[in-house]
């Protein structure tokens, strides 16, 4: 089949300003934690919380969540630091990439959760404001692989294919110039789910309780990641013939699921409303989600 179209991959994975290089993953990255933190402050704002709080959480979840990250690449891809194919000091050099999405969710959410318990802070309230923001992160951050010419999948003539330079081809797949961009699929798919927890959800489940939105934002993302997978065709550790992602994926998603039935029916406050045991919110209206 003729080639209609394709999407032309960067040059390069910097951007230049002036004398000053940044690595555009980086870039990325950082821009996804700005828009997401104006998104949680919204939202909190909204739900009668004190949008400040959202800032000094980001403090205590970003290096969290690089570390975690970090942690996650490290333990999953544990050949890469060890000889003849790398160094065990590579472990710490986090600018010449490698950071797990599952690491950076875990480390994130566990510095979360401390920083609001220890400011007595309803923990429901925040995970329903923060879940859409973190889908619109994730897919922000995922435009820094389309510039990285990474996590891309299977050879394809499709019409919105993605040329690959032949230095970033697997082995095996020399002679394909055009593959899937599973990082832009995973990037839509979080926008929209991110578009049904915000638009969709509060509609159609009004009895959805507290802290209930971030349940679904793992089950959304972990079904979406699950097939993204299967489709991807960058070196990877494998389990049973399938990649760890993919067990990952599997597994958390069964896991939420079971949660989110058990969470229905346990005795939390309704999504989206700030409850009179709710002290570490005083002093705001509450208005409907944003």
């Amino acid at each position: 089949m003729a080639l209609l179209a394709s999407i032309a991959s960067p040059s390069s994975g910097a951007v230049e300003i002036g004398p000053l290089t940044l690595r555009a993953y980086g870039v990325m990255i950082a821009v996804g934690v700005i828009v997401a933190a104006w998104i949680t402050q919204r939202r909190f704002a909204a739900r009668g919380g004190d949008p400040v709080h959202v800032q000094r959480m980001l403090l205590w979840v970003v290096p969290a969540g690089i570390v975690g990250a970090r942690l996650y690449h490290v333990i999953t891809d544990n050949q890469r630091f060890r000889a003849p194919e790398g160094e065990w000091t590579d472990v710490f050099r986090i600018w010449s990439g490698g950071l797990g999405i599952w690491g950076a969710i875990a480390g994130g959410a566990l510095a979360a959760y401390i920083y609001l318990r220890v400011e007595g802070i309803p923990v429901g309230i925040m995970a329903d404001s923060i879940a859409p923001a973190m889908l619109v992160a994730q897919a922000i951050g995922r435009l820094g692989n389309y510039f990285n010419q990474e996590l891309f999948g299977r050879p394809t003539d499709l019409p919105w294919a993605l040329e690959i330079d032949p230095s970033h081809r697997p082995s095996g797949y020399e002679m394909f110039d055009t593959f899937h961009p599973t990082f832009l699929y995973e990037a839509l798919w979080n926008l929209a789910i991110a578009a049904l927890l915000v638009w969709v959800v509060p509609r159609v489940w009004p009895g959805l309780r507290t802290g209930g939105l971030m349940l679904l934002y793992v089950i959304g993302y972990t079904a979406g990641r699950l097939v993204i997978e299967l489709v991807r065709i960058d070196e990877a550790n494998e389990i049973l013939g399938q990649r760890v992602n993919v067990w990952v994926s599997v597994v958390v998603l069964v896991a939420t699921a079971g949660w989110l039935v058990m969470f229905q029916r346990g005795h939390w406050p309704r999504a989206g409303s700030v409850q009179p045991g709710d002290t570490a919110l005083p002093g705001r209206e509450t208005s409907s989600s944003v």
